[in-house]
C-alpha cells in the first residue's frame, strides 16, 4: 500500500481507482490512513490488530480531526483501553461463546447462548448497554430466572472488561435474589399422580387418542376428568417418569442417547454430567420399558435434532393435568434420595446412584475403590420402584 504525507490540499487532488478501492497510509503516523473507492468517496481509516477502523468520510470530517480522533484511540490502546463502542453486542457475544465451546461441555455452552441472547441481546454497541436497562429487562423474570440471567451476564460481561471491550460491567451493583434451599419432597400420592398422568397421555399418543378430556384412575376407577393440554410433549412424560425411576438430572436425561445404552446400563460420558465424572446406572426392567425405541441421534429429540428442551410449557401442563403443583423437577431427585434413605438404602449407595462426588467414600480410599457398586444400586433402584408400584395400587 502507497504511503504519503498527507494534506487537505493532497487528499482533495487524489484521484479514485478505476476499481476497488485503495489506501494510503500517512508517513506521519502509522496505522492512519485514507481509504478511496471507484465512486470517489474517502474515508479516514485506523488500522488496529487486523481490522480497520471508520473514522469519518473526507470532506465532512477534516484531516485535522481524524488525524486528532486517531491519535486518541492509539493512545488508548497504549494504555490499554478500548473504546467501549467499537464492538456490536452480537459481535461480543459470538466471540465469547466461540472461546468458551474450546473448554466448556456443549450443552454448558448451549445454556449460555440462550441465556445471553434471551436477556442481553440489544441493539447497538455493546459499550451503550447500561445498567438500567438490564435492570428493566430482567425485573421481568421470576427470582430463579433472574439470578441466573445476572450470573450469565455478570460473567460475560466480565469478559467483555477482560478484552477491554468494556471499561466497567453494567452488572455491578445489581443484586441477586436471596434463595432459600429447596426442601420439597413429594409424597407417594403425589408421586403417583404425576406418574399415572404421564403414562395416560403417554397411551393415549401412542393409541392415536386426540380427545381433550382424560380420565385420572386409582384402583382402576376414574376419580375426575382433567383437560389433557396439547402442550405437553410424550417425550416430557417419558423424561418425568424415567427422572422418577432414576433420580437423574433432567438434562443428562434429555441428552440421553441410543450409543449410552448397554445390557440394562445408562453409560453417560463424562461431558454430560454436571461434575464431569462418567455416570453408570443400572436400569430397571419398567426404566427400560419406559425409553423409547430411537429415531434419531437423541431419545428425547428437540426440534432440529437437538435434545429436548421444551420444559416450561409441557411442565405447566403436566401440572393442570396431574393436580400436582408447587413443583420442580428437581424435587423428584430428592424425593427418590430420601425415599431410598427412608426405605433404608446405604448413603454411599445413594450417592452413587446421583452420582456424587462425595459420600462416605472419599480421599484415598475413593481413588483406589474401583468398585461401581452396580448390583448394590441395582438393588436399590428395584426397591424404590416397589415403592412406587405399591403407590399405583
Amino acid at each position: 500500500m502507497p504511503k504519503i504525507s498527507l494534506s487537505d490540499v493532497g487528499l482533495r487532488s487524489l484521484a479514485p481507482p478505476p476499481t476497488g478501492q485503495i489506501v494510503y497510509w500517512d508517513a506521519k503516523l502509522p496505522t492512519f490512513g485514507i481509504r478511496l473507492s471507484q465512486g470517489g468517496a474517502k474515508t479516514f481509516i485506523l488500522k488496529r490488530d487486523n481490522r480497520r477502523i471508520t473514522l469519518g468520510q473526507f470532506p465532512v470530517i477534516s484531516l485535522q480531526d481524524a488525524r486528532g480522533e486517531a491519535k486518541r484511540l492509539l493512545a488508548e490502546f497504549t494504555l490499554g483501553r478500548l473504546h467501549p463502542q467499537n464492538i456490536a453486542v452480537k459481535t461480543a457475544i459470538e466471540e465469547y461463546l466461540a472461546e468458551k465451546a474450546k473448554r466448556r461441555r456443549p450443552r454448558t455452552v448451549s445454556d449460555y447462548r440462550w441465556l445471553l441472547y434471551r436477556h442481553f441481546m440489544f441493539a447497538g454497541r455493546l459499550g451503550d448497554i447500561t445498567p438500567a436497562q438490564i435492570t428493566h429487562r430482567l425485573s421481568k423474570l421470576p427470582p430463579a430466572q433472574h439470578n441466573h440471567a445476572l450470573t450469565a451476564g455478570r460473567i460475560f460481561f466480565n469478559w467483555s472488561r477482560k478484552r477491554r471491550y468494556l471499561t466497567s460491567n453494567p452488572c455491578d451493583g445489581l443484586s441477586s435474589y436471596a434463595r432459600q434451599p429447596r426442601t420439597r419432597v413429594l409424597s407417594d400420592d403425589e408421586l403417583a399422580s404425576i406418574w399415572q398422568a404421564c403414562e395416560q397421555h403417554r397411551t393415549a399418543r401412542s393409541n392415536g387418542e386426540a380427545s381433550t378430556e382424560t380420565p385420572l384412575t386409582r384402583n382402576g376407577e376414574a376419580t375426575e376428568t382433567t383437560p389433557s393440554p396439547s402442550a405437553l410433549s410424550v417425550h416430557f412424560a417419558a423424561i418425568v417418569q424415567l427422572l422418577i425411576l432414576t433420580a437423574l438430572r433432567r438434562g443428562e436425561c434429555a441428552h440421553i442417547q441410543s450409543d449410552h445404552l448397554k445390557d440394562n446400563l445408562l453409560i453417560l460420558p463424562p461431558n454430560l454430567t454436571k461434575n464431569g465424572r462418567e455416570h453408570i446406572l443400572p436400569l430397571t426392567d419398567l426404566a427400560m420399558r419406559v425409553l423409547p425405541k430411537p429415531s434419531g441421534s437423541y431419545l428425547f429429540p428437540g426440534r432440529q435434532n437437538s435434545a429436548f428442551n421444551g420444559w416450561s410449557k409441557s411442565k405447566n401442563a403436566l401440572d393442570r393435568l396431574s393436580g400436582v403443583t408447587g413443583w420442580t423437577l428437581h424435587d423428584v431427585r430428592r424425593t427418590v434420595a430420601t425415599g431410598m434413605a427412608e426405605m433404608g438404602v446405604a448413603p454411599h449407595v445413594i450417592e452413587r446412584v446421583l452420582n456424587h462426588a462425595s459420600g462416605e467414600i472419599s480421599g484415598v480410599a475413593l481413588v483406589y475403590n474401583r468398585a461401581r457398586y452396580i448390583e448394590e444400586m441395582r438393588a436399590a433402584l428395584e426397591l424404590w420402584e416397589s415403592r412406587l408400584a405399591a403407590a399405583l395400587k
